[in-house]
């Protein structure tokens, strides 16, 4: 399980896209941050860019935050 600390940009021309800059990972997303619908596109985004299933993608600090810590579990403690 992997801890990362990202940065969500809602209502992007750009989205979906991921980003690395010095500051960390910056999600690019369309949704705007409406009932969840960015936070729900972000891990979307997150799990196609790691490689992983949406539902190993989970938010667990920042829900109402731009910047937030998602958990990715890799498999690699099963």
């Amino acid at each position: 399980m992997v801890v990362i600390t990202v940065r969500v940009k809602p209502g992007s021309r750009k989205g979906p896209l991921v980003e690395d800059s010095p500051d960390g990972l910056v999600v690019y997303v369309r949704e705007r941050a409406v009932d969840g619908a960015a936070n729900a596109a972000a891990e979307r985004v997150l799990a196609a860019h790691f490689g992983v299933a949406p539902r190993e993608v989970r938010i667990v600090r920042g829900h109402t935050s731009r910047i937030k810590r998602v958990e990715i579990d890799d498999g690699a403690t099963r």
